[in-house]
């Protein structure tokens, strides 16, 4: 099964206390059929995408820099993606040509929130980023969600902008 990113950098971050039927991993190619895209339908607009176009974009993914840590929570029971996070690794030319994390894309499945698999998204994602030797970790979020988010250490500290075309 090919994976966005090696299972193997993630093992260490995952904390401990998964219930027996969900599984934490990178986002593989066959989750377009694990219905990956109507959890992502759950947080924004994902718009009509086939599984040809998803494994084009999934294989650009893999191969690029930065890199895309999308990491989802399977049930493995259903064979259904469940919740999902991504932790994108920019790099820079400023903090001694270091490299910035962003959070991405938390979503989980309306019918699992209020199990903490956010928390486990968040936790593996920061854990993570740490390791990876990001400088920095940023993420946006409506205020709403502003105490969710400071529980994992991120604080309101700038202003943020979008122009959408």
């Amino acid at each position: 099964m090919s994976s966005v990113f090696d299972a193997s950098v993630l093992a260490p971050h995952v904390p401990p206390g998964m219930p027996e039927n969900l599984i934490i991993r990178p986002l593989a190619k066959d989750d377009f059929s694990k219905g990956y895209l109507d959890l992502l339908g759950q947080l924004t607009s994902v718009g009509n995408i086939d599984q040809e176009a998803f494994e084009k974009r999934f294989e650009a993914m893999r191969v690029s820099v930065p890199n895309y840590h999308i990491v989802v929570i399977e049930n493995t029971e259903t064979r259904k993606v469940v919740a999902s996070a991504s932790l994108v690794v920019e790099m820079k030319f400023i903090h001694d040509a270091g490299s910035r994390g962003r959070v991405e894309d938390v979503v989980v499945d309306s019918a699992m929130r209020r199990q903490k698999l956010g928390a486990v998204l968040l936790k593996t994602l920061v854990s993570l980023g740490k390791s990876l030797g990001v400088y920095k970790m940023s993420l946006e979020c409506v205020p709403e969600l502003l105490p969710f988010y400071s529980q994992f250490g991120f604080k309101d500290d700038c202003n943020f902008m979008t122009q959408r075309f």
